[in-house]
């Protein structure tokens, strides 16, 4: 594995500032993580060798089927295919209306591609969460070299991603040189932010039913006065450059969803770690407090409890994308399955995360992890409703309940 260089780990240690507690949960420097040292588990490190040795080869041609062609061995759909033309990324000076960033992603595996740039990965280990990864498009015949990177903290281990690895979703409106003029949703990632200000610099496509957002929008300012200006998608870039001619609405939604838990989960992770290496493998009475506390925020997370609201009358969607979504769907004994979507009023018919099948859940405190069951038992009670999650019929919590007993193996014994 490559080391990050000293410097780069010395402007890290400079840029991740305190937020006053007597203990930094996410000193990545901590022996508690090891971030830059441990053994990773997570699935792009597990194919590095295979990549660089030639074992697995990528098609050296066109930018499109060269991505198409990293993203079959990664097993992530083309058809979440996102596209960014603001410049709030590492690689600023490729990324125009003329050249957008494109974006790709599965459970655990993000990629981010930019024609005439290089190849941006964030690859989820259980444990420590985003590993970063930047190479150059390979020559026909040559192979990649894969460089672990550090300068992705800068924007993907901040205030938005609760200080841990994560993933950084901006939403700004660009202005002529396609940089900021203006951002919404300060430091927050989550399916809980209004649409009003999602999407901001991002390509939305389709006719998807959401017609309060950000997207698709660029600006110039005269005069202390901001006007924003249509950018269709498609009429300053060639789609050929790219696998698919979308950036769809629900990948969006997805990614959004995705974000928002990681991070929850992650500091989960972080402060468990962090907690147990200070107390030699006791947890003070206070870490259980918050530990018990960010379990409580995952719950409502886990059950929706915050979503922005849909418009009226749902909205429409690629079903190239959704067909591809569904593709992995745990089904209970019923049919049905936590990935089975709505889109009429919700995401989702059985408002509780698939995502807590994920990797990065289970490799929580185990002290956290039933906590959430706990109070997850609580929330969907029937007998005994818990007025904060009203809004779930009886026969969703139903539903909920016969999904997570039939393909969750590590539920409490009564459940």
């Amino acid at each position: 594995m490559k080391k990050i260089s000293l410097l780069v780990i010395l402007v890290l240690s400079v840029t991740l500032p305190s937020v006053g507690e007597d203990i930094n949960y996410y000193d990545l420097f901590s022996p508690a993580h090891d971030y830059h040292d441990r053994e990773l588990q997570d699935p792009f490190t597990r194919l590095i060798a295979d990549f660089e040795s030639g074992n697995r080869e990528l098609d050296g041609g066109s930018g499109s089927a060269f991505i198409a062609s990293l993203l079959n061995h990664l097993e992530v759909p083309a058809s979440s295919q996102l596209l960014i033309f603001s410049r709030t990324s590492l690689q600023t000076r490729h990324i125009s209306g003329s050249n957008p960033r494109a974006v790709y992603f599965n459970e655990d595996v993000y990629v981010g591609y930019i024609p005439g740039g290089k190849v941006e990965i964030i690859s989820l280990d259980p444990d420590l969460g985003g590993i970063f990864y930047i190479f150059d498009k390979p020559k026909r015949g040559e192979r990649p070299k894969i460089e672990r990177s550090g300068r992705c903290m800068n924007c993907h281990a901040v205030a938005e991603t609760r200080r841990v690895p994560g993933l950084s979703i901006r939403s700004v409106l660009p202005g002529d040189n396609w940089g900021k003029l203006v951002a919404y949703r300060d430091k927050q990632i989550g399916h809980q932010i209004p649409f009003s200000e999602r999407f901001g610099g991002w390509h939305v496509t389709g006719d998807p039913g959401i017609t309060d957002h950000k997207g698709n929008l660029k600006a110039t300012e005269a005069g202390g006065k901001i006007v924003t200006e249509r950018l269709e998608p498609g009429t300053e870039f060639d789609w050929s450059s790219y696998p698919v001619e979308t950036s769809d609405i629900l990948p969006h939604l997805i990614l959004e969803h995705q974000a928002g838990f990681m991070h929850l989960v992650l500091e989960a992770s972080y402060r468990g770690r962090i907690y147990q290496h200070r107390g030699r493998g006791e947890l003070k009475p206070e870490d259980v407090t918050v530990l018990h506390g960010l379990a409580g925020e995952l719950v409502r997370y886990l059950l929706f409890a915050d979503e922005a609201k849909f418009p009226e009358g749902g909205i429409r969607v690629d079903p190239q994308y959704r067909e591809d979504f569904l593709a992995d769907r745990k089904e209970a004994s019923t049919g049905i399955s936590l990935k089975d979507l709505d889109l009429e009023t919700r995401l989702f018919k059985h408002r509780c995360s698939y995502l807590i099948y994920s990797a990065v859940f289970h490799a929580t405190p185990d002290l956290f992890k039933q906590h959430v069951y706990q109070l997850l038992d609580k929330a969907l009670s029937y007998d005994q409703p818990d007025p904060d999650f009203a809004y779930l019929s009886v026969p969703e919590k139903q539903a909920i309940r016969t999904i997570l007993r039939e393909t969750l193996s590590d539920l409490p014994e009564g459940w």
